[in-house]
């Protein structure tokens, strides 16, 4: 497995690839990889001939006063998990690299970022969209695997692709829990055991969802209220930032549920913000 930290080795250890007639895989991370990182660099592995994951806190995407100094780092070890997993190249860059004095383009997006996490967190998709149309450009990649849980990112990746016409295709992988159904994240090792406990209440906010969309339910205020209810009622200190019932293409809230839809919540407990979604539609829920 190559270690590499310079943009140049990256690009040209691509390019070689693909004068050798392999298909590239790409996972972009920002580190301290966890199981759904790690499902995500298998998929990448079924449907590639090699695989890079890059592993970059990208501080373009923290606001002023988010956890981009507290974010949790473990270099060694995801190196390990990485070359267990049979990553080919792990690409590791400078900030000072990605971000040479002096730069001002970044890339915007004006419609699918307005609401869940971009309404609360302005500027972040701007990061986000930014650093990984970098990261495409340098890695090169024919596909590139993202996971649900970041449902909007996803989404706006997705876009970021068909309007700059990328040669990229993107796979959208579900979200990977832990037992209690926790989505994994890896802003859960700031948990404390007490409030690891009590973040299951966000899964389980979901699920009453879910059942209730299956039971005939359609209206979304209620829904978002019997959530809302369900959190408040288990005790758990939890600090609710939006619970949302959007479509789940165009991101746009719904008052009714009449196609697939995305139910999307965001909490602070413990000092972590934690995001976690499912979608349903009116024949079911998924």
């Amino acid at each position: 497995m190559k270690n590499i930290s310079s943009i140049s080795e990256m690009r040209q250890t691509s390019l070689a690839w693909k004068r050798e007639g392999k298909r590239i895989g790409f996972v972009p991370t920002m580190g301290f990889l966890h199981g759904g990182h790690l499902a995500l660099i298998r998929k990448a592995r079924e449907i590639a001939d090699v695989v890079a994951v890059s592993i970059f806190v990208n501080p373009t995407q923290f606001g002023p006063g988010e956890d981009y100094e507290r974010y949790p780092r473990d270099l060694e070890r995801d190196t390990r998990l990485c070359e267990e997993a049979g990553v080919d190249a792990i690409f590791c860059p400078r900030v000072e690299d990605m971000y040479p004095e002096g730069w001002s383009v970044h890339v915007d997006e004006a419609r699918l970022s307005a609401g869940l996490c971009g309404r609360s967190r302005p500027g972040h998709f701007s990061g986000v969209l930014t650093v990984v149309a970098k990261l495409f450009n340098i890695v090169l990649p024919d596909t590139a695997v993202f996971g649900e849980k970041d449902a909007q990112q996803a989404r706006l990746v997705r876009q970021l692709v068909v309007d700059l016409n990328l040669p990229v295709r993107i796979r959208v992988l579900a979200t990977v829990r832990e037992p209690d159904g926790l989505a994994m994240s890896s802003r859960n090792a700031r948990l404390s055991p007490g409030d690891r406990k009590r973040a299951a209440v966000l899964y389980g906010a979901l699920c009453r969802a879910q059942a209730a969309v299956r039971g005939g339910e359609r209206r979304s205020s209620a829904i978002r209220e019997n959530m809302r209810t369900f959190i408040l009622s288990a005790m758990a200190p939890v600090d609710i930032e939006y619970i949302e019932i959007v479509d789940a293409e165009t991101l746009v809230p719904v008052d009714v549920i009449e196609n697939a839809t995305l139910i999307a919540m965001a909490a602070m407990i413990g000092g972590a913000r934690l995001i976690d979604n499912v979608t349903v539609a009116p024949g079911g829920a998924r």
